[in-house]
């Protein structure tokens, strides 16, 4: 094991020796269902990768409620059940979703008495029309498309045990479904996946990650996240060539070249911006750097020491 900064460089050889005890049990077809578009992941990843995660997990989850209840010992009142928090960051394309869902499916299942529940920052970007109207449309993903405010207070709730409702973004229409919005109430486990977890936003004095108990942030390199990116574009084309009321739709229907190219703009102009301008400057703050290779593979971990 080498040791970078403040972080254990681990490889995926030694990492898979960890924990070995338990493996959960996945068929294909559910791993099929839990990936993202153009996603890999196998069993093997399972058992070599998020098993031995899982259960660094369990050990955070243990000294967290050990924690909550020695404070309230010394504060002299009644231990109260404080969610723990599970922040999943990292690049458009790189994969974030299918570690958040994987992590839900594996933890609801090591953890049967514990409510795992799984939201995405995607549901706190503005509307449409309000990033229109904030002439910001062209920005979309970038800080200031968030409403971070609304978020933040989200996220408070839910860390005092109180209602908190996540309003639900589509990807199909490309926008905030109005009135429509996902409860989260009293959880054991919330995973919050998201581009822009682990930044500051502006005019805020808190960081969203301070309420966060352990954080991943899932990186690769910028040549693989833009080919991941193209790939996915090329499948959302696909999925979207007879449906009508898919945004992807109207590229679908016109030349694909032409599609590829305005894809490739989109990368360069907005998402790789903001990759190095917002989302790899926050790398280093994650309790847990998941690293890919070629197909997804993940090939080290680095866990931070302190």
């Amino acid at each position: 094991m080498d040791n970078q900064l403040n972080y254990y460089r681990i490889a995926r050889e030694e990492w898979r020796t960890f924990y070995q005890d338990h493996i959960v049990k996945l068929t294909e077809e559910e791993l099929v269902n839990l990936k993202a578009l153009n996603d890999q992941i196998s069993m093997q990843d399972v058992q070599d990768v998020y098993m031995p995660l899982v259960h660094l997990l369990r050990l955070r989850l243990d000294t967290h409620q050990a924690e909550q209840d020695k404070q309230a010992e010394f504060l002299g009142i009644q231990a109260q059940k404080v969610p723990f928090i599970l922040g999943i960051a990292g690049s458009v394309a790189v994969g974030k979703s299918t570690t958040a869902r994987l992590l839900k499916t594996l933890l609801s299942e090591v953890f049967p008495d514990k409510k795992v529940q799984l939201i995405t920052t995607d549901g706190f970007l503005y509307p449409n029309e309000i990033l229109q109207q904030k002439n910001i449309m062209n920005r979309k993903g970038f800080p200031e498309s968030y409403d971070m405010k609304t978020l933040l207070n989200f996220i408070n709730d839910v860390k005092n045990n109180l209602p908190a409702k996540a309003p639900v973004y589509s990807h199909k229409v490309y926008d905030i479904i109005a009135g429509k919005f996902e409860e989260i109430k009293q959880p054991d486990i919330l995973i919050v996946e998201g581009i822009n977890v682990l930044q500051l936003p502006s005019n805020q004095q808190i960081y969203m990650s301070d309420f966060f108990d352990f954080s991943i942030y899932v990186d690769a390199k910028e040549q693989l996240i833009e080919k991941w990116y193209l790939e996915r574009f090329e499948t959302l084309l696909d999925h979207s060539m007879h449906d009508p009321d898919n945004y992807f739709h109207k590229y679908a229907l016109g030349s694909r070249k032409d599609a590829l190219v305005m894809a490739k703009n989109t990368w360069k102009t907005i998402n790789l911006k903001n990759l190095r301008e917002f989302i790899l400057p926050t790398r280093s703050r994650a309790d847990l750097i998941l690293h890919k290779t070629n197909n997804h593979r993940i090939d080290e971990l680095l866990l931070r020491k302190y």
